[in-house]
């Protein structure tokens, strides 16, 4: 009676098998070993070219700027020449010329003081009144034989009655169609003359006319105050209009 085997105890069948696996195993562990070493010396070599890399391709520079050097200073100045110089001794002389100037001579004569007349009184100078406060006003030719009450009236129409004659509209402004209220304040001097104290309006050109018309004003009798020519001072209005 032969004995029975157990197929599971026959390695001999299996041996081959055993070796395929034993043999990958090997090779596996052999090809890690080898990558883990190549990417060791990987790594040494990126590291080493880190270290040689220059310092400044990635950092900006810094610039430093120099400060200004402070000039030198000034040489000193050089020392003065000193002149020499005399001493004089002038007490002698100046203790004899006052002595000699306190003292006079009989020839000489001392001035008398004279009566000396105390000056007159000078005048007052005048000064401006305005028309509408003077006492006496001043007047035109023609208003003189006029009664007080009517003084002013006459010579509000007689200087409207002289300006309409005189006007001249200015024909720039005529042109340009400018037309405005031009105000004039003269003066009536103590002689009657007149003067022209200011000119203020819209444009320029009227205010030369009216300057001019004012100033063709014929000699006045000039206004008084307690009986003195007095300087009198008058606001006059001219209106410039252009006819629709």
């Amino acid at each position: 009676m032969q004995p029975k085997k157990n197929p599971k105890a026959d390695l001999a069948k299996s041996s081959g098998l055993f070796f395929a696996i034993g043999f990958a195993i090997v090779s596996g562990l052999s090809l890690w070993g080898f990558e883990a070493k190549m990417y060791d010396k990987a790594k040494k070599d990126d590291r080493q070219s880190e270290l040689n890399k220059p310092l400044d391709e990635d950092q900006e520079n810094f610039v430093v700027e120099a400060p200004d050097t402070p000039p030198p200073p000034p040489p000193p100045p050089a020392p003065a020449e000193v002149q020499d110089v005399e001493v004089v001794d002038n007490k002698a002389n100046i203790q004899e010329q006052a002595i000699a100037s306190n003292e006079t001579t009989k020839e000489e004569k001392v001035a008398e003081v004279k009566d000396i007349k105390p000056s007159e009184p000078v005048d007052d100078i005048p000064i401006d009144v305005p028309f509408t406060i003077i006492e006496d006003k001043p007047m035109f030719d023609a208003c003189k034989n006029e009664p007080k009450d009517r003084q002013f009236q006459c010579f509000k129409e007689n200087l409207d009655k002289h300006v309409s004659k005189n006007f001249v509209y200015p024909p720039a402004a005529l042109e340009m169609g400018i037309q405005g209220k031009v105000n004039v304040s003269f003066r009536i001097n103590v002689d009657g003359t007149i003067t022209v104290l200011g000119v203020r309006g819209t444009d320029k050109l009227l205010e030369a006319e009216a300057k001019r018309i004012i100033e063709k004003l014929p000699k006045l009798i000039p206004g008084k105050q307690r009986g003195k020519p007095t300087p009198v001072t008058f606001a006059y209005p001219i209106n410039f209009k252009l006819q629709s």
